[in-house]
């Protein structure tokens, strides 16, 4: 099937619920027969995406910085770790690794390889499908506000288009199924 690289926070002080939802993520694209792409941490939603792809049976491919293995938050379990030279050759690899993107809820980190993967697509630099989960409405007010830059003639609506939005992870890997070959 297909890797799907997953965007979500790494914190050690979240609520269960988005470990929870992130452990979902992984074991529901292990159950579909994908493989997860991830960032190559353990920890935070991070660690809980992989923990649930390997529980559910599923491949894990991580990309991490080599500074943060030097942090020791490398997930040494994967499958497969690719350790890059920092942040931004991190973002590369995941984007040429991956057939899709799903995004969970996040911080600063996570926006930022949403908005890397997405503006690359405007760029028509790849054509790969991106969801974001809005799990609870956590993203509601961002893609208000997004609209708002389209309203303005800031984002052409077809680049905001080209963003699925979905509310659970099963909707969010409906949306991408028939945009994968």
């Amino acid at each position: 099937m297909a890797a799907i690289c997953v965007f979500c926070a790494s914190s050690r002080t979240l609520d269960q619920r988005w470990l929870d939802l992130a452990a979902e993520t992984g074991a529901e694209l292990a159950r579909r027969g994908h493989t997860l792409v991830s960032g190559g941490g353990c920890v935070g939603m991070m660690g809980a995406v992989t923990d649930g792809a390997r529980a559910a049976g599923g491949r894990t491919v991580g990309v991490i910085p080599q500074v943060l293995v030097d942090l020791e938050v490398a997930d040494l379990a994967a499958d497969e770790l690719l350790v890059t030279d920092g942040m931004a050759s991190r973002k590369t690899l995941m984007i040429e690794k991956s057939d899709a993107f799903i995004t969970l809820p996040g911080g600063l980190g996570t926006l930022d390889e949403l908005f890397e993967v997405w503006t690359t697509a405007t760029l028509a630099l790849h054509g790969k499908p991106m969801v974001l989960v809005d799990a609870d409405g956590f993203y509601r007010p961002l893609l208000d506000w997004l609209r708002t830059l389209a309203d303005r003639r800031f984002l052409k609506p077809a680049g905001l288009d080209l963003l699925l939005v979905a509310d659970t992870v099963p909707a969010a890997l409906d949306l991408l199924t028939p945009h994968l070959t």
